[in-house]
């Protein structure tokens, strides 16, 4: 765990990163990393997760 990132910079970097395929998926990564996951909630975050899920994928495909 990074003490300078909080639970919610941490997923957004894994989403980012484009080696997981569910919000679910980068929630326990967090938490076995340390972080806190009681904040990632609510439908907006977890839309706006998927897109990053969904644009990380994108940009490896496209890279092929």
């Amino acid at each position: 765990m990074d003490q300078n990132k909080t639970a919610l910079e941490r997923t957004f970097e894994l989403a980012q990163s484009g080696r997981f395929s569910s919000f679910g998926e980068i929630k326990k990564a967090v938490r076995s990393e340390g972080y806190a996951v009681d904040q990632l909630t609510g439908p907006q975050l977890s839309k706006q997760v998927r897109g990053l899920i969904e644009a990380a994928k994108n940009r490896q495909q496209a890279a092929r």
